[in-house]
Order: C-alpha cells, then structure tokens, then sequence
C-alpha cells in the first residue's frame, strides 16, 4: 500500500495539470457548485473503519474542495451536510456524533478567516448547541471577502419550499394583501425571494459523489437549469483529480438552460 501511495504522490500532480490542460483556456467556469457530499458512511466501512471516522475523513475534505474551488473563480458553493429526513431516520447515537462533526467542522470553515458561511436548512430542528453553532459561524464571517459557502445541514428541498411559500404568505398577511390580490400577481420571482438561498445566483453546476444518480432533494427549486455530474468517488476519496474532471465536463457541455 505505501508504494501505491508514493505512486499516486508522484503521478497525481503531473495528472491534474494534464487536465487543467484540457479545459479550454476560454472556458466558462460555474459560478455557484453545489455540492452533495455522499459516502461518508461506506467509505469507512469499505476501510474497517467506524462510521464516525467516515464523517471525520469526509469534514477533512471540505476545506481542499472549496480552495479548488477558489482557484477557478467560483463564487458561491452549497454543501449538503446533512437532509431534514436524517434528523429523523439516523439513529440517536449517530446523529449526535454527526452533529458534533458539523459543528466542528463549520467552525474549523469558519476559522480560516477565508469564506463567508451561510447556513441554509431548517435551524428550528436542529438542536439549539447545533444551530446557535451555525449561527455563529455566520456572524463571524459576515464581512469576509472571500467565497460564500453555504453549509445546508437540516436541510431538504421541499421544506425549503414550503418554508419560501410561508414566509411569502407571512409578508403579504402583513401588508394586508388578500389571497385574491396575492393570487393575481405571485410568480416564481416571489417565491425565489424567499428560499433560504435567496439574492444567490442558483447553481451552475451540482456534483454528487459515490456513484448515487439522484437528487434526493437537494435545491430542487434552484437546480432546475444546473448541469449534474455524477463521481464514483465516495466524497472522503474526492480529489482535485475528480474535481477537475467535473469542470471539464461542465465547460465542455452546451448549456440549454432546460430547453
């Protein structure tokens, strides 16, 4: 095994700059990445190692990923921490220890003084510690320059949803607007204004590791028009290398917006 990895040490470099290479020089790079970080749990198990470690390996991930991401020019990347479902379908014991991770790991974000942190999911079901965490974590960022990263952890896409059309209604009962005058004027615009990722713009490019073909929820409003690029790789696993390939197949792509 230590000879593999001095292999991969001495090829991989000389393999990413053939792929920088590859991706025209007047390409268009994706301004917002959203990001599925899938197979945590059987990398580990796929290793001999506990599901804990899993996420661990997978939170070291993070930070490389978004500096990749730096150096292309990306504005805005969504991590898809944790869904709204797995607050409840995840074993007691196993979503306190994963919450502890993603509280360690958004402030370790945070700490770099580098990106901006916004939590996007439904804070009111996260335990108070967990969201007060991600709270925090946004305030002290809030005047970074640097990329927007949008850490989605209690989230899940049709909440988001149902959330934008509450508060939308919220707005409007103040104002004093009846459901007929709202009915005649209320379009997606007005919707959009109120989703957790509202004034971003939505994701050019969404990636999913681990081989999984799907969605399963993730910015299902501003995904309508994104490219998808499906990786083998469980997210511990994904390098630069993987990283690379996606771009490559995004700028390669001719762009039909859902046409």
């Amino acid at each position: 095994m230590d000879w593999k990895r001095g292999l991969r040490r001495v090829l991989y470099p000389a393999y990413e700059a053939r792929m920088m290479r590859r991706i025209p020089a007047d390409a268009r790079m994706p301004q917002h990445i959203g990001v599925m970080l899938d197979g945590n749990r059987r990398w580990a198990r796929a290793v001999g190692l506990g599901t804990a470690e899993g996420y661990r390996a997978g939170a070291d991930n993070i930070a490389p990923m978004l500096g990749w991401c730096e150096e292309i020019g990306v504005e805005v990347v969504t991590l898809w921490l944790l869904s709204s479902d797995n607050l409840s379908n995840r074993p007691a014991d196993q979503l306190t220890g994963l919450l502890g991770i993603i509280e360690g790991a958004v402030s370790s974000l945070a700490a770099t003084g580098r990106w901006r942190i916004h939590p996007v999911g439904a804070l009111d079901l996260l335990p108070s510690a967990t969201a007060e965490r991600l709270k925090e974590a946004e305030e002290s960022t809030r005047d970074n320059d640097g990329l927007l990263v949008n850490v989605a952890v209690g989230y899940g896409g049709r909440r988001e949803i149902a959330d934008a059309v509450r508060s939308l209604l919220s707005e409007h009962a103040t104002r004093q607007t009846t459901l007929e005058e709202l009915a005649q004027v209320i379009d997606v615009e007005h919707i959009a204004a109120h989703l957790y990722t509202k004034g971003q713009p939505d994701p050019d490019l969404v990636i999913r590791t681990s081989g999984e073909q799907r969605l399963g929820g993730f910015l299902l409003w501003q995904s309508a028009t994104s490219e998808f690029y499906f990786c083998e790789a469980f997210w511990p696993d994904f390098r630069r290398v993987d990283f690379l390939r996606a771009v490559r197949a995004y700028a390669l792509r001719d762009r039909r917006y859902g046409a």
